[in-house]
């Protein structure tokens, strides 16, 4: 294998391939990065059991990569990647000699880089369903950001540490609870699937996926889903990730139906508000913050005996007459909020020990929960 890259191609593959490479695994070929050179294209995929990456960077006649000689071989990822950010030329050219020595050198520098034979890396199968459900990469995106982060962190369940996708004809459904809030999207597809899913994505390995996105509105992306794994598709990237055993808890009776009360305000200065209010808090007292509404006025208030008490006031909007009394986790409630990219926020409200939901009129495809803490 040998070859002349422009430095900027080859750092922008490497960069995405390379989250896939895990330093805690326990197969040495995993820390590795596969490069397959053919006369048209250069193939780099990295995998680390859970995740796969492969990125194709197509070879055309504008001399951004000269290739004199096809191959393949498997190099050190770490190392590769530092070598290659490192290096001040606009040129870098690899050339693999007694067959499991890399030479990375440009004029003025030399790498040689042990290699691992192409025979030891597992096989990897990148299969495209016949099935594929198709979405737009800024709507993907804004379901990753608007519902990642509700996943649970504990290991011990398993299927609340993914999102949920359930798709139904032209409907997505998006959910994710850590048992104490919820984060629901809901959007309709451009074309309408034949079959129906319910899967659960891992939430670290969907964020992943997210990050390696770029912008660009005008694309989409492909999902691929088989067996017990989900390929993303998206311009010349390939993203493969397992899936997590398992029935996703039905979510939609947790959403309450009916409102005592709802208040209306505008959402920069609520989660300003929260956020000073919650200044006293500690995580060991899940941040809790209590509010109250008296007439068209909203406080907040909390104490901590060691440090001392704050309390925060805000005027609001409000559908009736009716007032509360709620104490919540200024943590969950500020993430909840964070989640909505419009002006004006609702809370509604059920009862003093009923679930918290959070919408926006401005963005309908959206919930959020939050369930409240028992403060007595």
């Amino acid at each position: 294998m040998k070859l002349t890259i422009k430095k900027d191609i080859l750092l922008d593959a490497l960069n995405k391939v390379s989250k896939a490479i895990s330093t805690k695994n326990l197969i040495p070929v995993l820390a590795g990065i596969k490069f397959e050179l053919k006369k048209k294209k250069l193939v780099l995929t990295a995998s680390d059991n859970d995740i796969t990456i492969q990125t194709i960077i197509n070879i055309t006649d504008d001399n951004d990569i000269q290739v004199e000689e096809e191959g393949s071989i498997i190099v050190q990822g770490k190392y590769m990647l530092d070598i290659v950010r490192k290096l001040p030329d606009p040129y870098i050219n690899i050339e693999v000699v007694d067959e499991l020595k890399i030479l990375i050198y440009t004029e003025n520098s030399e790498f040689n880089l042990n290699g691992i034979n192409e025979e030891e890396y597992p096989n990897i199968n990148l299969e495209e369903s016949k099935k594929k459900v198709i979405i737009n990469n800024k709507i993907f995106k804004n379901i990753v950001s608007q519902t990642a982060f509700a996943a649970s962190n504990e290991e011990t369940k398993p299927v609340l540490t993914g999102i949920n996708f359930n798709i139904v004809g032209d409907i997505l459904e998006c959910n994710s609870t850590d048992s104490y809030r919820l984060a629901r999207k809901v959007i309709k597809l451009e074309n309408s699937c034949e079959e129906n899913y319910n899967i659960v994505i891992p939430s670290h390995n969907i964020i992943e996926f997210s990050r390696i996105l770029d912008d660009d509105e005008e694309e989409n992306i492909e999902m691929h889903i088989s067996g017990n794994k989900m390929l993303f598709i998206y311009k010349n990237l390939k993203f493969q990730s397992r899936l997590i055993n398992g029935t996703y808890p039905n979510t939609s009776n947790l959403i309450p139906n009916d409102d005592f009360l709802v208040i209306t305000t505008s959402l920069t200065s609520l989660y300003n508000v929260i956020d000073r209010a919650s200044i006293f808090t500690s995580d060991k007292e899940k941040n809790t913050v209590t509010l109250e509404t008296s007439g068209n006025l909203l406080t907040l208030k909390s104490s901590s005996q060691e440090i001392g008490r704050v309390e925060e006031k805000m005027e609001i909007t409000k559908n009736n007459e009716e007032d509360i009394r709620i104490s919540f986790s200024a943590k969950y409630m500020m993430e909840a909020l964070k989640s909505f990219s419009t002006e004006t926020v609702e809370i509604h409200f059920v009862g003093e020990v009923k679930p918290i939901l959070v919408k926006s009129s401005e963005e309908e495809t959206l919930t959020q929960l939050v369930l409240p803490i028992r403060t007595y």
